[in-house]
């Protein structure tokens, strides 16, 4: 694997061991369940909108967010944490759906992780301009369990760092269908989404929607 001067894996150069130990690069490999994943988003998003969260600092997030399962992850001024009701309407959070669930665990087996059995996932809308700073996945019980992120609709570059803020970054470009997932010795490496850029897919329009799976409680 090589990188330009900008640390960014081309595509053709995408492979799972690209981004180090622990981690699976599977481009692909929800495009077989694309139309069925669509049609359950719709149906998740009905029940709990997308809305703007606002970080403990007070600052409100350019990322809209849901969540399915057991378990979402919410913020607010008291804190980041998973709760098991929707903050807006004090109801459960939409049942995570089977091919949600389906897609997970086999993309988790098929990166090393046969075990993974996910209770959450985040569902986060990009508009263009819209970014995700670098941060580690930790308000879960279990860091031996992985996280696997499902790139759905317009295109954008995934940022991997290390065990530190400060670390180098590689830039990943993920697509329509590409999965990532990285855990023990990865789990807690720093990442992020850079600003995404304009756009239309034919399935999902002018965003970019990503499923992040985790094993929270």
């Amino acid at each position: 694997m090589t990188l330009n001067l900008f640390g960014e894996i081309s595509e053709h150069e995408l492979s799972n061991d690209s981004l180090g130990p622990g981690t699976a690069i599977l481009h692909g490999f929800a495009l077989p369940a694309e139309v069925a994943l669509l049609k359950a988003l719709d149906g998740v998003v009905e029940k709990s909108l997308f809305r703007h969260m606002v970080t403990p600092a007070g600052f409100r997030m350019s990322v809209a967010m849901t969540n399915c399962g057991a378990l979402g992850w919410v913020t607010n001024r008291s804190g980041y944490r998973y709760d098991a009701n929707d903050p807006e309407s004090q109801r459960p959070w939409p049942q995570m759906p089977d091919c949600f669930m389906e897609l997970a665990t086999t993309a988790a087996k098929e990166a090393g992780f046969p075990a993974f059995a996910p209770d959450a996932c985040l569902v986060n809308r990009y508009e263009p301009g819209s970014r995700l700073t670098l941060h580690q996945d930790k308000n879960e019980r279990d860091f031996g369990q992985p996280i696997v992120s499902v790139s759905l609709g317009l295109p954008a570059v995934f940022l991997f760092g290390g065990d530190e803020r400060a670390d180098k970054t590689i830039r990943v470009p993920v697509a329509h269908g590409d999965v990532v997932v990285w855990g023990d010795p990865a789990r807690l490496r720093y990442h992020g989404v850079m600003p995404l850029k304009m756009g239309a897919h034919p399935s999902v329009g002018a965003y970019r929607v990503n499923l992040t799976f985790r094993k929270a409680a």
